[in-house]
């Protein structure tokens, strides 16, 4: 009978003593094996043996383990404690059942105690191999066990759904001891943690730092304004990169500042068939600029070198400022400095500011309609974009008239630093009233792992941080939600943004999150694209030791 209060039929003690002897004896065969394969020890066991008490030892008879049919209606009635009383309800007689198998029963502070007798069949491990056996359940390879280490406690809310889906997806299922991965996660967790903390930049310094560096661009705007024909309608600076973004580490030590030369009436003409670079020309009507043309195109190289004469007349009233030999490239005049002890770079950027339409090679970029929504992407679509005097390779390369180290490359680094400040899909992420996130500090520790790694290989220079903020941005916009990336899960995303990093590396294509059309992995090679991704799995998989 199962109605309630009704005595049930006893079954018998032979019966029901076969049957636990079968399965305890199956347990601690399935335990032994998987315990030996996975090379654990006997110290979880011991910790075990240490918790019985002696006079539990004693096994009872048959007769003894089984309750009887009055007890069992007893217990079945006894009401549950009401939530407000305050005082503990007594505590329940044990009962063992034979062969010594254990039960389980609620003490009063609510915890689940483990009875003697159960040693290696009630390890978590060989109760959760027996159990996936009789479901028909397979073990799952080793290689697939590595990819399920991350567990389910450690996922973000918005990502235990797709990773239980996942998980039950596959046929083979291996069972991971849940305190091992516990471990290891909070390992990683602390670690983690540890590293941000050791990146994080003293206020003093910082308020030094851009209190030197404000007065030095300053400066540098006066001159361009009194002193020059050419550059007299430049505009404010727009303070870009790392540090404006809050996302510099360890020190405040560079610095990124644009000066901009607004340009209304210009045509641009794509130079090349990436669509990242552009030669410009200006449209008739009187412009200071045109000092610079050359077969009716604006000349980059040109123009620079201009630029960089003016800021060396402007620094050298600065005896505490030295200015940089100029690279190959770069569209920047960079000032060297100290400020108490810390080396200061100051990278002051020409740009040409447009105020027109983006070019058509933007048009699928920019996906941030799942993520930041459709509205904020038309307003960032409206606002201008810049051009900075910056080539590749020798800069010796023609196209339809025109020299590589004459072009322009679009930038849309003003978007970047608006996105990575209001980087949520709530709009409260990260604010005082709101949840915190864990975007930037994933990119940050992206960055230090990419500069510790390229300071002890030196053929990884060529990969510059700029490609782990890339990374982030595509992350972002395929992981919408604020709920993926709760500071909580810091390990669990850390490790996300780390695959897809690598995804990058082996695949050797990292598109511009603006003009999906150029591959900025295009310039580098498959050999160095292998080691730096084999560098960052070794990491992944022994715990990130290089952050110790």
């Amino acid at each position: 009978m199962t109605g309630r209060g009704r005595p049930r039929k006893a079954k018998s003690p032979d019966t029901e003593c076969a049957k636990s002897t079968t399965r305890t004896e199956e347990m601690k065969r399935v335990a032994k094996l998987r315990c030996t394969a996975k090379g654990f020890t006997e110290e979880r066991q011991n910790s075990t043996t240490k918790e019985q008490k002696p006079k539990e030892k004693k096994e009872l008879n048959h007769t003894d383990a089984k309750p009887s049919a009055q007890s069992t209606q007893a217990q079945t009635k006894q009401p549950r404690t009401p939530i407000g009383n305050t005082k503990a309800p007594p505590k329940g007689k044990q009962v063992k059942t034979c062969a010594g198998r254990a039960e389980t029963q609620q003490s009063p502070e609510g915890a689940v105690k483990t009875k003697p007798g159960t040693q290696k069949e009630t390890t978590e491990d060989s109760v959760r191999t027996t159990t996936a056996k009789a479901r028909g359940g397979k073990s799952k390879s080793p290689k697939l066990a590595e990819e399920t280490k991350v567990t389910q406690q450690e996922a973000p809310k918005g990502v235990k759904n797709a990773l239980m889906k996942t998980t039950k997806a596959k046929t083979e299922v291996d069972v991971v001891p849940q305190d091992r991965c516990e471990d290891k996660a909070a390992v990683d967790h602390s670690i983690l943690f540890k590293t941000l903390e050791k990146l994080k930049i003293k206020r003093n310094e910082r308020a030094d730092a851009a209190e030197v560096v404000n007065t030095m661009i300053n400066h540098i705007i006066m001159h361009l304004k009194k002193n020059t024909q050419c550059f007299k309608e430049v505009e404010e600076p727009l303070r870009t990169g790392s540090y404006y973004e809050n996302l510099k580490i360890s020190n405040p030590d560079e610095f990124d500042v644009m000066i901009p030369i607004p340009v209304d009436r210009v045509t641009i003409t794509p130079f090349g068939d990436d669509g990242a670079f552009y030669s410009v020309g200006l449209k008739r009507g009187k412009s200071p600029l045109q000092t610079f043309e050359e077969a009716g195109t604006l000349s980059g190289s040109k123009m620079l070198k201009e630029f960089r004469v003016e800021v060396k007349k402007c620094v050298e009233q600065f005896s505490e400022w030295k200015l940089e030999k100029k690279k190959r490239g770069c569209p920047a005049v960079t000032l060297m400095t100290n400020v108490q002890s810390i080396p200061i770079s100051l990278d002051v950027v020409l740009s040409l500011l447009v105020k027109s339409a983006w070019p058509p090679f933007t048009k699928e970029g920019l996906q941030i309609q799942g993520w930041l929504g459709a509205k904020v992407k038309q307003e960032f679509k409206r606002k201008p974009y810049y051009l900075v005097p910056k080539y590749e390779g020798s800069g010796t390369v023609e196209n339809d008239g025109v020299l590589a180290k004459d072009v322009w490359r679009v930038s849309f680094s003003h978007i970047e630093k608006t996105i990575l400040k209001n980087h949520g899909s709530q709009k409260t992420c990260c604010e005082r009233e709101g949840e915190r996130c864990c975007r930037k500090d994933c990119l940050k520790l992206l960055k230090h792992l990419l500069s510790l790694l390229k300071a002890k290989d030196s053929s990884l220079d060529k990969f510059c941080s700029y490609y782990a903020k890339t990374t982030l941005l595509h992350a972002c916009c395929s992981r919408t939600q604020d709920s993926e990336w709760m500071a909580s899960s810091l390990s669990f995303c850390f490790k996300l943004l780390l695959k897809d990093f690598v995804a990058h590396l082996e695949g050797g294509v990292l598109h511009n999150f603006f003009i999906p059309t150029q591959n900025l992995l295009s310039g580098t090679d498959k050999r160095s694209r292998t080691e730096l991704a084999r560098c960052i799995k070794a990491e992944f998989e022994n715990g990130f030791p290089i952050f110790k």
